[in-house]
């Protein structure tokens, strides 16, 4: 295996990757929604697997054409343009993240600060889930909302050192840069707290898994308590997206973006991207339900300082090096 000390550092100034036209951008929201698609499907069989039962691969499609059937409907004293802004905002947001991961060669905005696009995106769902849940102007919905912002207290810092980590060691904060970085060793390698306290960031901000009890059915569905019809499918929909939008960011990020034998570089990216999804969607009901309280204790006193501590090792690897 390569040795960190012996990789050959940052990239030379000059981004590696090309922005492609506007256009494109509906490319990038077909494939996000066909990752979505897929996500749904392989859910809806790992639950039917769980539940004994059969045609789960179907479930998804069936859920959907119930809710496209189901009258919306409303609260007395409801927020309807926040309430809808919160649940719709989700699908933007997770669109919005995928315009900076490059796909091979191809990006659609090849920004300078990548990284900070993205951990901004992220920190917009926070206001976005809570308007779901504060839109309503119901008890429970308003609950599940706040049970999100404490989930949020303990992820999004550790989350954010997190990606400082490959930033460092590409000492770019564009995200074509850091894959390019990973020329011979991925970062997931030898960043491992790095890479798993983002994996538990993605599942956070996409209320999946142990961070479900914002939505849990002790609080009646918590911030979607009160969503239903379409708004319901569109909230549903924007969580398979985030979590499809997190792991198309960990590929160029950690597990060396478009790098592999044999395939072309984009084919890469989406093959790594099924990969990680597919492993997310199958730890949904592997681990426990944090709960906001104690998990902002994990939070801040243990992810916290463990991934600084990877930001430590990065930085000094870093220096070595240059």
């Amino acid at each position: 295996m390569a040795d960190p000390l012996s990789m050959p550092g940052p990239v030379a100034p000059g981004s590696p990757v090309t922005a492609v036209a506007p256009g494109w951008a509906l490319v990038a929201v077909a494939i996000l929604g066909a990752l979505v698609v897929a996500a749904a499907m392989l859910d809806g069989a790992l639950a039917a697997r769980a539940g004994g039962g059969s045609r789960g691969v179907a479930r998804p499609f069936g859920e959907v054409a119930r809710l496209m059937r189901q009258r919306r409907r409303t609260t007395v004293e409801a927020d309807s343009l926040l309430w809808r802004i919160g649940g719709a905002g989700l699908l933007v947001t997770a669109a919005l993240m995928v315009t900076v991961v490059p796909l091979g060669e191809w990006t659609i905005f090849d920004l300078d600060v990548g990284v900070m696009w993205f951990n901004a995106m992220d920190v917009m769902v926070w206001a976005l889930v809570w308007l779901t849940g504060c839109g309503a102007i119901s008890a429970h919905s308003l609950v599940g909302g706040y049970r999100f912002l404490a989930h949020g207290l303990g992820y999004e810092l550790p989350l954010m050192f997190a990606l400082v980590a490959p930033a460092i060691a590409a000492e770019s904060l564009n995200v074509g840069r850091v894959a390019a970085a990973q020329d011979g060793l991925w970062f997931a390698v030898w960043m491992p707290v790095a890479f798993l306290v983002y994996l538990l960031g993605v599942a956070a901000f996409s209320v999946w898994g142990p961070f479900a009890p914002a939505i849990g059915t002790d609080v009646a569905g918590g911030a979607r308590a009160e969503l239903s019809g379409v708004d319901r499918l569109v909230f549903e929909a924007g969580r398979y997206a985030l979590l499809a939008a997190g792991a198309a960011f960990a590929i160029p990020m950690f597990l060396g973006g478009g790098a592999g034998p044999l395939l072309p570089a984009w084919a890469w990216v989406l093959v790594k991207t099924v990969v990680l999804l597919a492993v997310l969607v199958w730890l949904r009901r592997r681990l426990p339900a944090f709960r906001p309280d104690k998990f902002m204790e994990v939070g801040w006193m243990v992810l916290l300082p463990a991934v600084l501590l990877q930001d430590l090792v990065v930085a000094v690897i870093a220096v070595w090096r240059s």
